[in-house]
């Protein structure tokens, strides 16, 4: 048989790594210890459509409300909507709920695609803020409530306004300012909490260090990818809406524009299966999650060379975020000592730094395993083993920048990457992970650009909006 995605699968399973990438269930194991072996055992025959009994997504009024009720229930949100495509289908909705046709929309710039996505769907007028840099490690930081009063204030007809928050290393930003700001101007705000599904309930649970969760902090519609941290299979998420400002009805049709017509009943079980471990164990679960995260960071300032990014206004510290460029490895090389040498898989990684996603999943010796991985890779490296064979320089990395924003072209051209610089640029050029636009369409390329693409497509990294032709599309 020719299975080639099925063989890759049962291949990887078999080798037994550790997971610090989503999901965040981190495999079959987490169900089993809370009894959900049935559903594993026969999901297969669980793959059903809308039989009687059954309930409709888009319709709901049995099994699907009463789980989707329970959701409200454990956010403290007005109503919850399962989401069947991700956060992804979630944003589009949002968006496209809140801002009408041709009307501007608040966006932080380093916004998930989706939302780029959403404003060519939506004929909408992007306005963009500028995330904080953190120039140490050349990462985004958080979006500062002033810039987003001054835009506010300058755009008197923006309709929402709409960030991530946490971002990708875990650097949540000032929701609950950032909220009464948007309400003072007597607009939207929208979250995208794809990466912080579990920040409410280390707020219920009273475990200290951690971010305000964005349901709690005042944001009127928040969206969670609950695959990417909590239990959920990948592709689930919820959509909760937490404020009057929002038209459900609006939502609701929104939703069934976006969603599938035949919405998976896995996806939306493994919701459920979530829901009832966190309802019944969620104190027990959320304590050792903590224990296993504070284990790390009691024992990483051991590590000789290993600079952790621990100290930081917002951080979420279930992303373990750290480098060894003080001792020459970057983080291309340093994920691939990882998993080639220690079974260890990451989320990402970005120049020097390395980033760790942690779940629900994961267990204590998960993270004993990377921090005796990382004592031992640095003891090599400092023994001079290792000394001066890195493999690859880590690009210098490039940080979306505040640029003049043209007209979106109408007409479109492919124009080779090395033609580019000067040109506009007709569509978004991504690097993956982790999906952040580094050109948006109306986007002027300039030559540091255009190089450090390159660069990327040289070292193998995947770059949405480049073809195999090394080719863009920019306007004609």
């Amino acid at each position: 048989m020719n299975t080639p995605i099925q063989d890759f699968l049962l291949q990887h399973a078999s080798k037994k790594t550790t997971s610090f990438h989503m999901p965040g269930h981190k495999g079959s194991a987490f169900y089993k210890r809370f009894g959900h072996t049935p559903f594993l055992e026969n999901m297969m025959d669980c793959d059903l459509t809308e039989l009687p009994g059954a309930d409709n997504l888009f319709q709901v009024g049995g099994i699907i409300k009463e789980a989707q009720d329970r959701y409200a229930r454990l956010y403290g949100a007005k109503k919850s909507y399962f989401l069947v495509n991700s956060t992804s289908g979630g944003v589009i909705a949002a968006i496209l709920a809140s801002v009408p046709k041709g009307k501007k929309l608040i966006m932080a710039r380093n916004c998930h695609k989706s939302v780029f996505n959403a404003l060519v769907l939506g004929d909408i007028q992007p306005v963009y803020v500028y995330p904080d840099m953190i120039e140490e490690y050349g990462i985004s930081g958080a979006v500062s409530p002033a810039q987003i009063d001054k835009l506010l204030s300058d755009n008197p007809d923006a309709e929402a306004v709409i960030l991530s928050s946490p971002n990708y290393y875990g650097i949540c930003s000032d929701a609950e300012k950032i909220a009464d700001i948007v309400h003072k101007h007597g607009k939207i705000l929208i979250i995208d909490e794809a990466h912080g599904a579990h920040l409410t309930f280390f707020n219920q649970y009273g475990i200290k260090g951690m971010p305000k969760s964005a349901g709690n902090s005042g944001a009127d519609i928040v969206i969670m990818s609950i695959h990417k941290t909590l239990a959920s299979y990948t592709q689930s998420a919820v959509l909760n809406v937490h404020s009057d400002r929002v038209d459900q009805r609006l939502i609701e049709d929104k939703l069934q524009c976006i969603q599938s017509t035949s919405p998976s009943y896995i996806l939306m079980t493994s919701l459920d299966i979530n829901a009832s471990i966190i309802e019944e164990h969620g104190k027990q679960v959320f304590e050792e999650w903590a224990e296993n995260v504070s284990y790390f960071y009691e024992n990483a300032p051991k590590i000789e060379g290993l600079n952790v990014i621990d100290k930081m206004d917002g951080l979420d510290p279930t992303k373990l975020n750290f480098s060894f460029g003080g001792l020459g490895i970057n983080g291309a090389e340093l994920e691939k000592i990882l998993y080639e040498t220690y079974g260890i898989y990451i989320a990402l990684h970005t120049g020097d730094v390395v980033m760790c996603l942690t779940g629900i999943g994961n267990t204590k010796s998960d993270v004993i395993k990377l921090t005796d991985a990382l004592a031992e890779i640095a003891a090599e490296r400092s023994a001079g083993k290792t000394a001066g064979k890195s493999e690859r320089k880590a690009a210098r990395v490039i940080i979306p920048k505040q640029a003049e924003l043209f007209e979106i072209p109408a007409y479109k051209k492919r124009t080779p990457l090395s033609e580019a610089v000067g040109l506009i640029c007709a569509s978004s050029i991504i690097p993956y992970p982790p999906g952040i636009p580094l050109v948006c369409p109306g986007e002027k390329l300039d030559a540091e650009t255009v190089e450090y693409i390159q660069t990327l497509r040289k070292r193998g990294e995947k770059v949405i909006g480049v073809s195999e032709q090394e080719e863009i599309l920019t306007g004609v």
